[in-house]
Formats: structure tokens, C-alpha cells, sequence
């Protein structure tokens, strides 16, 4: 895609962002104090000005590039829609920490809000320049970040204006992404609920976040089309793909990362 095509899409977010704010979704908690931001490292990303890094809860942004990579479409566009939201709110924000506090890289892990109490994370998914994501413990404010996404969805803004989702049998390359594929067949064993798309992908919702899911629903899937997102692992680099198995692995954090709502039998 084309620069001029992504910067057209980037302005046009926020022309519409700027008539769906007054939605305000995920309002801010009463008694959060402010904190100074250093800098802006990319859409879902900041620097603080003591030194500590937030990694926004329910966001994940286009990657930036890195060792020679190119930059992901939107990349730049998500890391300049945040720097300016950081800058309306006079380089200060507040945060609310997740229940899992940090991640492996020890950054925070934090709802963030701008002085307007506006919520930074539904912003950018409204804008379109970012996804959902949903990573159990910290899924307290998944249903206003879902609702902050659709509003980009359905009025085709961003990262949705030319749709992102990709067939289970277009999956290439490890990574974040937004799958969708009829559902093959359906396991559970001692590893888990197992969901195979097309022998393609295979979905796994490991045994201890079962109990966040319908397993019916679950169950019930053999047959339908479904549309799922997260981190695709490649089982093959790992040493554990069998004969027979998918060689993509997409791990289910919440029952977010899976839309069974909308599945339909084929």
C-alpha cells in the first residue's frame, strides 16, 4: 500500500475519531494519578519520564520496523495517532494497572487515560489503528474495547479499510493475526480444547483458561466458520509437529480472541 494511501486513511480516522469521542468508551476510574510521559515508543507502547515502559492493555499495534525490516502499514500512522493523544493531554496520563501487572519484557502492563479521562487504548482501536487483543488475567475492559473496535470495523477506518482477516490456509509466517476458517474438528484432551481449521491452523485453548470459555460452544464448532486472533507460533521450529498436524499454532487467551457468535454452518 502506498504512503499517500496510508496517510489518506490515517486523516480520515481522525476526522471521524473526533466525532465518535464524545462515546467516550472506557471512561476512567476516579483517583488515578497523572504520571509524565518521556516519549511515544510505538502505537501501543510508552515511555515514561521515570524510566518505566507501559505496554497498553488490549491494544496490539502494527510493528515498526526493526534490523532492516520494513514498517508494518500503519505502523507509523499508530505511533503518531498516540503521540498526539499523549500531546492533547499536555504529555501527562494516568494508569490503571492490570491484574497481571508486567509482562516477560518487564514492561507495565496498563490501562492508560489522557487527562479528559478518555481511554487511549479504545481511542486507537476506534481510529482503526490497532487491534483488539485479550490476554487473560487483564480482560477487565474487554467489552468497551471491543465495542471501540467495531465502530472502526464497520465504518472501514484504518487497518480495517481493506480487511486484515486472512484464511487459515493464507497463515505463512509466525505472528499476530486475525484468522478466520471452517473448523475441521474439534479435541480435548489433557492439553486442552483443540479446534482445527482446514488442517491448516489449529486452535488450542490450554486447560487452565478452559474454564473462561463455553466448552458446549466450544464443542459445538465442528463444521462452522470462525473467526479467531492472537500470536500464530509455528509448531514446526519447536520440534513438537507430528505427522498429521497443523503446523500453525494459535494459542486462545480469552474468549474474545474467538468469535463464535457470528459462526455459521457451511
Amino acid at each position: 500500500m502506498k504512503k499517500a494511501s496510508l496517510a489518506g486513511a490515517f486523516f480520515v480516522s481522525a476526522i471521524w475519531l473526533s466525532q465518535v469521542q464524545a462515546q467516550a468508551f472506557c471512561p476512567a476510574p476516579a483517583g488515578l494519578t497523572p504520571v509524565a510521559v518521556q516519549r511515544v515508543v510505538d502505537g501501543d507502547t510508552l515511555r515514561l519520564a521515570d524510566g518505566r515502559n507501559v505496554r497498553l492493555i488490549g491494544l496490539n499495534t502494527p510493528e515498526l520496523g526493526k534490523r532492516g525490516r520494513s514498517d508494518e502499514p500503519f505502523a507509523v500512522a499508530a505511533r503518531e495517532r498516540l503521540q498526539a493523544l499523549v500531546d492533547a493531554s499536555n504529555g501527562r496520563v494516568t494508569l490503571l494497572p492490570g491484574k497481571e501487572s508486567k509482562d516477560r519484557y518487564g514492561r507495565i502492563l496498563a490501562h492508560v487515560y489522557g487527562a479528559d479521562g478518555a481511554n487511549l487504548e479504545a481511542q486507537m482501536l476506534a481510529d482503526g489503528l490497532g487491534f483488539l487483543v485479550a490476554v487473560a488475567p487483564n480482560v477487565d475492559l474487554v467489552d468497551c474495547q471491543r465495542a471501540a473496535e467495531r465502530t472502526a470495523r464497520q465504518a472501514g477506518l484504518g487497518l480495517w479499510r481493506r480487511s486484515p482477516v486472512l484464511k487459515a490456509e493464507q497463515i505463512g509466517a509466525s505472528g499476530f493475526a486475525v484468522l478466520t476458517g471452517r473448523v475441521s474438528k474439534v479435541q480435548r484432551n489433557r492439553g486442552g480444547v483443540w479446534i482445527e481449521l482446514q488442517g491448516s491452523v489449529v486452535l488450542r485453548v490450554a486447560p487452565n483458561l478452559l474454564e473462561r470459555f463455553d466448552a458446549r460452544a466450544l464443542e459445538a464448532l465442528e463444521g462452522r466458520q470462525v473467526e479467531a486472533r492472537g500470536w500464530v507460533q509455528d509448531r514446526s521450529r519447536r520440534g513438537g509437529l507430528e505427522s498429521g498436524q497443523a503446523r500453525w499454532l494459535l494459542p486462545l487467551t480469552d474468549p474474545a480472541m474467538l468469535n463464535m457468535a457470528s459462526a455459521e454452518k457451511l
